[in-house]
Parts: C-alpha cells; sequence; structure tokens
C-alpha cells in the first residue's frame, strides 16, 4: 500500500464542495455524492429525471464551488458542431484562418438536455468526451485537465429527441437516476427558493487539488478479491447463467463490456474515499454498481414487454454473485 493510500480521512476540500452545494439543493444527498464521485475519478456524467428536480442546479452549483472554468450549453434540435467546439474565422489583419473556441473549451460543461443534439453534434462531444481533444479545421486542440461533461436529459418528453448512441452511452462512468424529493424535503426548497433568490456559495476548491486528489484516489487499496467480485459481477451481465439466472439470458441483449469494470473500480475507490477509508470494501461496489451498470445493460425486446428494468436485473445479479 502507498503512502497516499495509507492515509484516512475524507479530505476537507470534499467535505467544503458537499457543503456548499447543500447551501441550494436540498436533499438529492446520493446525487451531490455521485456527482462529486465522477468529478474526482474523472468521468463524464448523465443525470435523468423529469424538469424541476434540481439537476441543473446542482451542476451549476458544483461548478461555482470550484475556481475553475464552467459552461453551459443548451442542447436543440438546430444545434450544429462548430456551435460547441468552436470555428475557423478569417482574420482580415493577417488575412489568414484563425480557431475561435467554443463553449466546450472549459473545465465543466454542462450539457443540458443532451438527447435535444442531432448525430453530429454527438460525434463531436464523444471525441472530446473520449479523447480530452477536439478537432477544428483539421487541427487536433487539447482541453485542458480537469475535464467534465455532466450531462442532463428528460426521460418523458420525446419531441424533437435524439436517443443517444450506445458508444456515446458507454463514455458517461455513471448514469443518475434523480428522483423526486421527500415532503419535508419539498417544503425545505419552497422555503429556499420561493424568494427568487439563490443562497451564496463559495468556490472552495481549485483544480490542482481536484487533480491531486484524482492520484490519491487512484492509489486507494483493493485487494484481490474486491477485483475478482468487480470482474465477477460485470460478467455476470453477460453471462447470468454463470451465476444461476439463466432465466435472465433472453432479458439482456448486451452486458457490460471491460469499460464497465474500470468504472465500477474507479467508482467503488472513490465511494470508499468520500466515507473516509483507505481501502474498498465489497459495499462501495455494491452502492456504485446501478449508476456504473445501468445504461450498459441493454435489455431485449422481450424484456421490455415484461416491464423489467435494467436497475432490476442489476440487483438480481448483486444477490447472486458472492460478494468476498
Amino acid at each position: 500500500m502507498t503512502a497516499r493510500a495509507a492515509s484516512t480521512g475524507q479530505a476537507p476540500v470534499t467535505t467544503a464542495i458537499v457543503r456548499e452545494v447543500a447551501k441550494r439543493v436540498v436533499g438529492q444527498d446520493a446525487m451531490i455524492e455521485r456527482l462529486l464521485v465522477g468529478l474526482l475519478c474523472g468521468g463524464h456524467i448523465l443525470l435523468e429525471g423529469v424538469p424541476g428536480l434540481a439537476k441543473t442546479l446542482a451542476v451549476r452549483t458544483l461548478a461555482e464551488t470550484i475556481r475553475t472554468r464552467f459552461q453551459r450549453i443548451q442542447f436543440t434540435p438546430d444545434l450544429l458542431p462548430a456551435d460547441i467546439i468552436g470555428t475557423l474565422v478569417f482574420d482580415q489583419r493577417t488575412g489568414e484562418f484563425r480557431p475561435k473556441r467554443g463553449p466546450l473549451f472549459a473545465n465543466l460543461v454542462l450539457a443540458d438536455e443532451i438527447n435535444r443534439a442531432p448525430a453530429k453534434v454527438q460525434a463531436a462531444l464523444l471525441e472530446a468526451m473520449q479523447e480530452k481533444q477536439v478537432t477544428i479545421g483539421g487541427e487536433t486542440h487539447q482541453l485542458e485537465e480537469p475535464f467534465l461533461v455532466l450531462a442532463t436529459q428528460n426521460p418523458i418528453e420525446h419531441e424533437g429527441t435524439y436517443p443517444l448512441p450506445e458508444a456515446e452511452l458507454d463514455r458517461f462512468m455513471l448514469k443518475i437516476r434523480v428522483s423526486y424529493p421527500s415532503r419535508d424535503e419539498e417544503k425545505e426548497i419552497l422555503w429556499r427558493m420561493a424568494g427568487g433568490r439563490l443562497p451564496p456559495v463559495e468556490a472552495v476548491a481549485d483544480p490542482e487539488e481536484i487533480l491531486t486528489l484524482r492520484a490519491a484516489i487512484g492509489d486507494l487499496y483493493m485487494d484481490q478479491k474486491i477485483v475478482d467480485y468487480i470482474v465477477d459481477l460485470v460478467r455476470a451481465t453477460r453471462e447470468p447463467q454463470a451465476v444461476g439466472l439463466g432465466e435472465l439470458r433472453p432479458l439482456i441483449a448486451y452486458g457490460g463490456s471491460p469499460r464497465a469494470s474500470i468504472y465500477l473500480a474507479q467508482a467503488a475507490r472513490a465511494h470508499a474515499y468520500m466515507r473516509g477509508r483507505a481501502y474498498v470494501v465489497p459495499e462501495d461496489v455494491r452502492t456504485m454498481a446501478c449508476d456504473v451498470l445501468r445504461h450498459r445493460v441493454l435489455l431485449t425486446f422481450e424484456a421490455e414487454a415484461e416491464d423489467v428494468t435494467a436497475d432490476g436485473i442489476i440487483v438480481r445479479l448483486l444477490d447472486a454473485v458472492d460478494a468476498p
């Protein structure tokens, strides 16, 4: 175990970020924690929920707690790739074309209603998410770290939307389902927000601190038994019969790829760190499993006809795969 991995206790900076975001976002503790997991791992996040559940507010507030560049892009059906990555403009003084950078050149990018963007825009965003670079006029430009895409989508509105391709969905580390608040939480939301003014938040972190935490979390101790558990769990999404759930085989079209195993290990490490531990336990894996796998377990038409959900299948697999 390295010196960094041996340290215990959650860093003050992560505690401060959670405290600042909670000034505006009532409840939704799981969403806030998973946003921070994505930030600490450098993994892009897809937030899915009906309008009005503070998805955009949470992302914008998270960005305000970090002294870094933030851009919000409202995705629409008429959006062009140049609208997000930039384009070449002619400089009359020099007689040459020069790149004009788009809003994607930021550290935290909020892609609002991402499923409204057409295929060409999705392709441009895919390069940025996977390669951390964009191409303008045949020239490649690297994006500055930390670079994170936090996307939102509305699951109940289909007019003017484009389903995200599986290749792009797979680039999102987590898919977070945002649910309605409780009655008491909704009362607190009303008290805080009915006046029309957002509570102020402070910037409590620097990009350098985030990158330092990423390196420390990457060194967090993970036992070989936990590695085996993660691999067995992800493989069970492809071969459920191997864990005694052969009846799930006709319901799963495709399971998680090795990228799912990598992301689940990273998310489990970040979750352990958020809990103040210097090592990963099976509960870290179980807690993050649905968020990592729900958009990677693709169902058959038979499953949809029987109202079977990806979350339901993942829960059954978690019960079937032996934990160390």
